[in-house]
């Protein structure tokens, strides 16, 4: 949040930048129309969800506009997350800009979504060979990351980690980029307890369902498999169906009407269970994300981060707004916050990008946290002990292929059966 030129506005007069896809409100917890009569939204609505190649540059390059007409207005836009990466895009410099190729008449091809329907390992090679850098940042499964990478190399010729390096090298350039886009930004960061947490998730998602969830997905399904089950081309990788809630119930909705009701049931169950656990595993995702990228990681382009905590509700207003309201009045009028932001501490040595190679599980591990838990796992455990069975049955076998017959003979007129043995095991 930039301040300096704003410090005669209030922040209730300020604007917000939310959901951008048209309908489906319920699925993607819109802000009700009484929320946007209290303050004036943006980029709420305006893309069509059945359009795959809406991107986070798409984002970018609209939000940046609006952010730079709010300022210009003197007034505080708010940013209101969302997905991570689309915020990322909105703080630093660390995009590459790539352009769909012509392809004739009103053809365009995004070169990214065709390489991912290629082979991952094979991709992952590919990058290997243009971009080894790069492809030592990331795992052969990570597609759409490797894909992106090798994009960038094919349409503009430069390796996508040297774009990094550049930005890294620009003037106030930190870890997770290049410089910051707006200098002076302040972050608000809602937590709660992870068990207060987990049951308000449930019980969005139980709201959800009262308000009408499953007719707003059967309309859409119905729209959208009109024309994607002949083509047999359902796309869960891209656009609106990366959303929370849309592969959940795709088995219950396609099924529906064409199986026995206890089964439908079986499956509507099964879908309400799977949009609680992955909704509740997203909002430990978005808190790793907050630890791992802001507060893990100190240096000058990284803005500080001040913890609300939002764990009971009925203190909302002491424990939530009044010291959000003081923050953010502090840094509209140029001086620090009387609240202390979050910090973490952090194991400076440790390398999160780290390439490991596990032969035995023939695994990639990326990290070198994830690495010490791999070779603690139960499945590596169970890999190195099959490994060594292996192993002392091919010493033995070589063992008793090198005592020839008449050895073999001058051993047992030597020797006790029992004598025999421990000198093969000794050998072994």
């Amino acid at each position: 949040m930039n301040h300096h030129h704003h410090r005669h506005h209030n922040v209730e007069n300020n604007n917000s930048i939310c959901q951008v896809y048209e309908g489906l409100d319920i699925i993607t917890n819109k802000v009700s129309a009484q929320e946007q009569r209290m303050c004036q939204h943006h980029m709420l609505s305006f893309v069509d969800p059945l359009v795959t190649n809406y991107t986070v540059v798409d984002f970018r390059n609209k939000a940046t506009a609006l952010i730079e007409d709010i300022f210009a207005r003197h007034k505080i836009p708010i940013v209101v997350g969302g997905t991570n990466y689309y915020i990322e895009s909105l703080l630093w410099k660390v995009l590459v800009n790539t352009k769909p190729q012509e392809m004739g008449t009103e053809r365009v091809i995004d070169r990214k979504i065709e390489l991912e329907k290629e082979d991952g390992h094979a991709l992952h090679k590919r990058l290997s060979q243009v971009d080894p850098e790069m492809a030592a940042r990331l795992h052969p499964h990570d597609k759409r990351k490797v894909a992106r990478s090798l994009q960038v190399f094919e349409e503009t010729g430069i390796a996508h980690s040297e774009f990094l390096h550049r930005q890294h090298a620009e003037e106030g350039g930190g870890p997770l980029g290049g410089p910051l886009k707006f200098p002076n930004l302040c972050i608000l960061w809602l937590h709660a307890d992870q068990t207060v947490l987990d049951e308000r998730l449930d019980k969005r998602v139980d709201d959800m369902l009262a308000a009408g969830l499953l007719d707003e997905l059967r309309d859409f399904h119905r729209r959208y498999n009109q024309k994607k089950v002949a083509e047999n081309s359902q796309d869960y990788q891209h656009g609106i169906f990366q959303s929370i809630g849309f592969k959940e119930f795709h088995e219950y909705l396609v099924t529906e009407g064409k199986c026995t009701p206890e089964t439908s049931n079986q499956l509507l169950k099964k879908g309400i269970e799977s949009l609680k656990q992955v909704t509740k595993r997203y909002a430990r995702k978005q808190n790793r994300w907050v630890k791992n990228r802001f507060l893990s990681r100190p240096g000058p382009s990284v803005p500080p981060v001040y913890g609300l905590d939002v764990s009971d509700v009925s203190k909302w207003e002491e424990s939530v707004f009044e010291p959000a309201l003081e923050i953010v009045q502090s840094f509209v009028q140029g001086h620090k916050p009387a609240a202390a932001p979050v910090k973490m501490p952090c194991n400076e040595t440790e390398n999160k990008r780290s390439y490991h190679m596990c032969d035995l599980c023939d695994r990639i591990i990326i990290g070198d946290r994830e690495w010490a838990a791999h070779i603690k796992s139960k499945s590596h455990l169970h890999q190195l002990k099959k490994r060594r069975r292996l192993d002392l049955d091919a010493v033995a076998t070589m063992e008793s292929q090198s005592v020839s017959p008449d050895c073999d003979k001058e051993l047992k007129e030597k020797g006790s059966p029992g004598q025999n043995e421990k000198e093969l095991k000794s050998g072994v």
